[in-house]
C-alpha cells in the first residue's frame, strides 16, 4: 500500500466526525451507511475500510439503498434529486464519460430507457458506469427491465456498492497529503 493511501486512511480515522461524514457522503449517499462507517473507525488499512464499507452496505435495508440512489444523477444527466457534493458530482461526470461521445440517438434512447425504468421500479437506474459505453449501459438497462422489483433492487444495490468502492479509492487518492518531513 502506498504512503499516500496509508496517510489518507489515518486522516479519515482521526478527522472530526462532521468532516468525515461529508467525505463519506460523497462516496455513498446513505446517511445510515455514513453514520455506521464513522462508528466503525479506525480502519487502519485499506482492506479494513473496504470490508467495513461492504459489510455495512449489505446490512442496510431498501430505504437506505434508495436514499443512496437518489444522490446520483440519472445516466446521461448531470443533476441528482439530492446534492452529492462537488467532488461526488465531479466523480459522476467521470464515471459517465462513456456517454459523452455517444451518438444522439443512443443518448436519446438512454433517456427514454431511464424514464421507463424509473416508472417500472420507482427508482433511478443505477449502474456502475465506470469504463462502460452508452451502448453497453443501454443494453444493460434493457436486460434489467425484465427483473422483478425485489431482484432489481438487489442488483441496483450491488451496483451502488461497486460505485462506492470506486469512490472510496478516489477519495483516498485525492485526500491532501500533509506528511511532516523530518531531517
Amino acid at each position: 500500500m502506498s504512503v499516500v493511501v496509508d496517510h489518507a486512511i489515518a486522516q479519515l480515522d482521526t478527522m472530526p466526525a462532521g468532516r468525515g461524514a461529508v467525505l463519506l457522503a460523497e462516496c455513498c449517499g446513505s446517511s445510515r451507511w455514513v453514520t455506521a462507517m464513522l462508528a466503525r473507525r479506525p480502519f487502519a488499512t485499506r482492506d479494513q475500510l473496504f470490508d467495513a464499507a461492504s459489510q455495512i452496505w449489505r446490512s442496510l435495508d431498501a430505504d437506505d439503498w434508495l436514499e443512496a440512489f437518489a444522490h446520483h444523477p440519472r445516466i446521461g444527466e448531470r443533476a441528482s434529486d439530492r446534492m452529492q457534493g462537488a467532488r461526488g458530482e465531479s466523480w459522476s461526470l467521470g464515471e459517465q464519460s462513456g456517454i459523452a461521445g455517444a451518438p444522439a440517438n443512443t443518448r436519446d434512447a438512454l433517456v427514454k430507457a431511464n424514464r421507463a425504468y424509473e416508472q417500472r421500479f420507482g427508482f433511478i437506474y443505477i449502474v456502475c458506469a465506470t469504463g462502460r459505453s452508452a451502448e453497453e449501459m443501454l443494453t444493460i438497462i434493457g436486460e434489467r427491465m425484465h427483473h422483478d422489483l425485489h431482484h432489481e433492487l438487489t442488483v441496483a444495490a450491488e451496483e451502488q456498492r461497486k460505485i462506492t468502492g470506486f469512490r472510496l479509492d478516489k477519495l483516498l487518492e485525492t485526500m491532501p497529503v500533509t506528511l511532516e518531513r523530518r531531517a
